[in-house]
């Protein structure tokens, strides 16, 4: 891991990309970032909130995710390198 970032190093081809919307920015403290590649939706989640702590946590149970734009129904698949993983927490309004 880049000990400045708290991401893993290596190429930007071995990574998913993380983006964080409104509460879920607010409670990573980020609005970006990256793992490794290869893992499933289930374990990166995990590590985020290794690295996060209670409030992500929270935020992560209510989420809905998206990966390259589409919703995530199966959490166990592999990431490929290069998706990139939205987290939409629930949205009050219309």
């Amino acid at each position: 891991m880049r000990p400045d970032t708290g991401t893993p190093q290596g190429p930007p081809e071995t990574q998913v990309t993380i983006r964080y919307f409104a509460g879920a920015r607010a409670a990573a403290g980020r609005a970006e970032e990256h793992a490794v590649a290869g893992r499933t939706l289930d374990e990166v989640l995990d590590d985020l909130v290794g690295r996060h702590g209670d409030r992500l946590a929270r935020v992560l149970r209510a989420a809905s995710f998206l990966v390259d734009g589409v919703t995530c129904h199966d959490r166990r698949t592999p990431l490929p390198a290069g998706a990139t993983i939205d987290v939409l927490p629930p949205f009050a309004g219309g």
